[in-house]
């Protein structure tokens, strides 16, 4: 467990205050005195009606219909009872519940009983839980709830009895003025976004609240600059972010549109640097690298968003805001990361990956970062996060990054941060169309004294790269008392294989196309060992990895070539 800072303890006590000051300005703007000031108490008119742009899959009402409720990632059964009286296999389960974005399947199904079920559990909802609190009026599962209700009203409301009408544009209304009462207790990050979005785009479908658009329009803008980097990156230099803030970005802005009201120039901008971003962080399967709580992959998700990206044949030459670097010749892609954590509040899904890479050569995957496990898989998410997880150097067995279990700022932050390195340095250069990227960290620096150095060199046909790993004091020279171990991992995509070649310092990698590369090593013992793959929708799965294994005693070189045979 790390110590905290003097400058973590004041960040602890200033997020703390923030907290409480936004709980107290909650309270009282959730009494009935001044809620007036939100405007009406019921949604009487839906002026916009949202396109859901999220994938749906009809087959959910099959399964809703004996009883299964697959939800985040785990099955719960509710045959006989209703699935707000089951115990909840999770808080990511209950949340999606609540959230109601399973509506989209319902629709999508086009069945009257799938209609008739929705309507059902909404209107159970809405008369259990009008005075609640917890899990179901969190302001993000508030905002979720919101959305999908508004996007799906023909789905609720179409031919609803006068009561059960009453009863649904009643729950929308008390919802609006709770969530514009409440997103302050959102925790910092996306989750206190969506809660804002939200509100916003609430307001501009719902009849009545047109006097509230233009603070809620301020406060949306104040944290989107906030969060979104210049680079079009979010704070927590989590891809995956991205795409779920996207998905609702856009309806977002074509309700402006639809209320013939100019949006703000921030959110365009912010569109269309996210989806550079997009770009930038995809390998040649077309899909995301597994950085900082990237996980299983979402193509339909992704691809949705990429069609509204006006500039597809455009990757922007560099991610300066967000600290990646990506190396593109001939058909192969390598992204790499190059920065610190993110701030404290910002780093609870954080992983310890400085200078970590991920490698594609035309659509297969070839070396992967482990990735974050689904939210039915959170018993391995202290292992993902781990540098032994990660295809970079882990210093006797101990991540770059140190983790901060301090429950308070847990609470406040919405899970245990990590902090370190400080000092990352990245440098690209470029010769005979040949890309070069010379790195180092300091993760190390305090524990050990040592300073991990990484330079790749990616040919001009992408198929040889060339690795130097370096360890070194600051001042370059420099002796330990003892050995200390270090292991180099290169973990494979579990459909990739490798066996030992002759040379005991050499690998031969075979892809499923039948494509053959070899791994040779210097400076180093290599081993093939098992590695886990988090990042797969099935749950975590088992893969192989390469490992260059050596102790140093202060200074030590380890230089590895992947090349492609012919």
């Amino acid at each position: 467990m790390a110590r905290l800072k003097i400058s973590e303890r004041i960040r602890i006590t200033q997020l703390a205050a923030d907290k409480l000051r936004r709980g107290a300005l909650t309270s009282v703007l959730n009494a009935p005195p001044f809620r007036w000031q939100f405007g009406a108490s019921a949604a009487e008119q839906l002026l916009i009606v949202p396109q859901d742009l999220r994938t749906a899959d009809p087959s959910f009402l099959n399964e809703v219909e004996v009883g299964q409720y697959g939800l985040a990632g785990a099955v719960a059964h509710a045959d006989e009872f209703s699935p707000f009286d089951i115990k909840a296999p999770s808080e990511a389960w209950a949340r999606e519940l609540h959230g109601f974005g399973w509506l989209r399947h319902m629709t999508a199904a086009a069945r009257p009983e799938g209609r008739e079920i929705a309507r059902i559990l909404a209107t159970e909802w809405a008369l259990r839980y009008r005075g609640g609190s917890g899990v179901a009026w969190e302001p993000h599962v508030t905002g979720r709830r919101l959305i999908s209700w508004i996007s799906h009203s023909s789905l609720l409301l179409e031919d609803a009895d006068t009561e059960t009408y009453e009863i649904l544009t009643e729950s929308l209304g008390l919802q609006l003025i709770r969530l514009a009462a409440s997103w302050r207790n959102s925790p910092s990050g996306y989750q206190r976004l969506l809660s804002l979005l939200t509100l916003l785009l609430a307001q501009l479908c719902i009849s009545g609240h047109e006097g509230q658009i233009t603070e809620t329009e301020r406060l949306f803008v104040q944290e989107l600059r906030r969060q979104i980097l210049p680079d079009g990156g979010h704070i927590g230099r989590n891809p995956e972010v991205l795409v779920e803030l996207i998905l609702d970005l856009l309806p977002l802005n074509q309700c402006f549109a639809a209320r013939g009201r100019t949006p703000p120039p921030e959110l365009g901008n912010a569109l269309k640097a996210m989806l550079a971003m997009l770009k930038y962080m995809r390998l040649g399967d077309g899909m995301l690298a597994r950085f900082n709580g990237m996980g299983v992959a979402s193509p339909a998700g992704l691809a949705t968003v990429l069609v509204y990206d006006d500039n597809p044949g455009t990757i922007p030459a560099s991610a300066p805001a967000t600290k990646y670097m990506r190396l593109e010749r001939g058909e192969q892609i390598l992204i790499m990361d190059v920065g610190s954590p993110p701030p404290l509040e910002a780093a609870a899904e954080a992983h310890a990956g400085c200078l970590s890479f991920e490698f594609s050569t035309r659509t297969e995957l070839m070396l992967v970062n482990g990735g974050a496990p689904g939210a039915g898989n959170a018993e391995w998410r202290a292992a993902s996060r781990a540098t032994a997880s990660h295809n970079t150097l882990c210093l006797f067995e101990k991540s770059s990054s140190k983790l901060i279990r301090h429950k308070t700022l847990a609470d406040l932050v919405g899970g245990s941060p990590i902090r370190h390195p400080d000092d990352v340095q990245a440098s690209i250069y470029t010769h005979d169309d040949c890309v070069e990227v010379k790195t180092s960290h300091d993760g190390y620096m305090k524990r050990f004294g040592l300073m991990h150095h990484r330079t790749l060199a990616l040919n001009s046909s992408g198929r040889r790269l060339l690795g130097i790993d370096r360890l070194a004091g600051k001042q370059e020279s420099m002796r330990l008392s003892q050995d200390i171990p270090f292991a180099i991992h290169f973990h494979l995509h579990p459909a990739v294989r490798c066996r030992r070649g002759d040379n005991p310092n050499l690998a031969i990698i075979e892809l499923a196309s039948g494509a053959v590369w070899w791994f040779s090593l210097e400076g180093a013992r290599l081993a093939i060992e098992e590695s886990t793959y988090f990042a797969d929708s099935a749950g975590p799965r088992r893969a192989l990895q390469l490992v260059a294994r050596g102790a140093t005693v202060g200074e030590a070189e380890i230089r590895w070539v992947l090349e492609a045979q012919t």
